[in-house]
């Protein structure tokens, strides 16, 4: 261990109901296994953050401060709630109880990272994945060397900000973490789950998406039994509701397959109960079969529409057929599943909106989600669409602040759907309770999980797994019994 040098590791996050800060575990492994002393201060729970910082360096010296900033904002049209302006009070504070140097990383942080490092009045930051650069970064500034040439930095030159390529790393060969530097049970205990990611990397090419800015567009799979081995570390403490973390857990299908059949030849399947994000592509009876064997008991599809033409405008790879035999498959192996929608993208009309809530009802998975106006993300191919227009600033379908740098939150909503588009969607759905809405509304059909009071009610009261499902579960008047609790 490093004498006297101890990094710190903050989670800056404070959505309720609490999602474990996966990154910190992964990357405090990373830091422990080259001699770095770690610390975490885990800000989700603070009854006063300030009060929570100024406790801990009035115990502690670190050598350096790493902060995850997971997201930028909740990426609800609604709400329209950024995040950005509580981390830069936290980034403020922390500086003013330490002289050592902030860097800041994350998922959320990856997606604009120049613009959160200028906001925050950072001078570094790590884009992509912190677990190889962030050991290098901290050694080279230990030693005094230069940083400069290091995989993923975001740093401040002269007036602005230079980003270096990052390096993605081989997942094949790693080893499971060790998830014992954050509290995963009593996030388990206050958020319904715990959390394993299984891959990185999406070669998906939707227009509005911005997970392979941070990722990759290069999937890159663990070993099976490296994942298998993480869930069962977590089954150890308590945890056997477990969300899997992958942009689309069952691509490449093949990987997903051998997953299940890990956790089945190990026994697990019956121990645990596993969500996943998963595509309508590639999804049929033998994958359902095999999900429903090794432990799953729910899949949210991201499907963003039911009209052909959106499909292909969105940049999907599958068709409305592909969402018929999904839910075919999924009803056949009694797994819960959601159809998670994406409305107002460019070229959508009331016709398509028509055909898509036509195509949710006749299809009927178990539940549906529905979020209109699509978050706009820097260096996603519908942002590149969109500056060849001019000035998002003029741009009639922008909704939002229509700040350049979309640091805070910016959608597009078709401008020919009319001001009262929300009231028309509402009208086709005509109160079917299968469908839940991305709003601010308090009760038990909001799906925005953003300080969502049912969903923590629910929680505390018991019910374990995805969010969504817990809704359903609650809307369907479902009594608690032993599959929805801790087994």
């Amino acid at each position: 261990m490093r004498t006297g040098h101890r990094v710190l590791l903050v989670n800056p996050n404070r959505m309720q109901p609490p999602v474990a800060p996966i990154a910190l575990d992964y990357l405090a492994s990373s830091l422990d296994a080259c001699g770095w002393e770690v610390d975490i201060l885990d800000l989700c729970f603070a009854a006063d953050v300030d009060a929570a910082i100024a406790g801990y360096f009035a115990r502690n010296d670190v050598f350096a401060v790493a902060v995850s900033m997971r997201n930028t904002d909740d990426a609800s049209f609604t709400t329209q709630a950024s995040f950005i302006p509580d981390y830069s009070k936290v980034v403020d504070c922390l500086r003013s109880h330490t002289a050592a140097p902030v860097i800041s990383g994350g998922s959320g942080f990856s997606v604009m990272p120049q613009a959160i490092l200028d906001y925050c009045r950072l001078d570094v930051g790590i884009w992509g994945e912190g677990e190889y650069a962030l050991p290098i970064l901290v050694d080279r500034i230990a030693r005094g060397d230069d940083c400069g040439d290091i995989a993923g930095l975001t740093y401040r030159s002269g007036q602005g900000f230079r980003t270096n390529p990052p390096r993605y790393i081989d997942l094949e060969g790693i080893s499971a973490p060790r998830r014992e530097f954050i509290d995963n049970l009593r996030y388990f205990e206050q958020g319904g789950m715990g959390n394993v990611e299984t891959k990185r990397g999406c070669s998906g090419r939707c227009i509005y998406c911005a997970d392979p800015l941070g990722k990759g567009n290069r999937v890159r799979c663990r070993s099976p039994r490296s994942v298998a081995d993480e869930i069962k570390s977590l089954l150890k403490t308590g945890i056997d509701h477990i969300h899997l973390c992958d942009s689309e857990f069952n691509l490449p299908v093949e990987h997903a397959r051998s997953i299940c059949d890990e956790l089945v030849s190990r026994r697990l399947g019956s121990k645990i109960r596993w969500y996943a994000y998963c595509s309508p592509a590639r999804f049929d009876d033998t994958v359902a079969s095999a999900f429903k064997q090794s432990g799953c008991a729910g899949i949210n599809f991201g499907v963003d529409s039911g009209d052909s033409g959106m499909l292909r405008r969105l940049g999907r790879d599958f068709s409305v057929e592909d969402l018929l035999r999904t839910a075919q498959s999924c009803r056949r192996h009694d797994i819960a599943f959601m159809y998670d929608l994406l409305l107002g993208g460019p070229g959508e009309t009331r016709e398509s909106l028509k055909a898509t809530i036509a195509t949710m009802k006749r299809l009927s998975p178990s539940r549906v989600g529905v979020a209109l106006g699509v978050r706009l993300y820097p260096g996603t191919a519908l942002e590149a669409m969109l500056r060849e227009q001019g000035a998002l600033s003029r741009n009639p379908n922008i909704r939002g602040a229509a700040d350049e740098t979309m640091l805070t939150p910016v959608f597009y909503l078709e401008a020919s759907l009319g001001d009262d588009v929300s009231e028309y969607i509402s009208g086709l759905i005509a109160g079917d309770e299968r469908f839940l809405f991305m709003s601010g509304a308090v009760d038990d059909r909001n799906y925005n999980y953003n300080d969502n009071a049912v969903l923590k009610d629910a929680i505390s009261g018991g019910y374990r797994g995805a969010f969504w499902d817990i809704l359903r579960r609650l809307v369907d008047g479902r009594s608690l019994d032993s599959r929805d609790v801790a087994m």
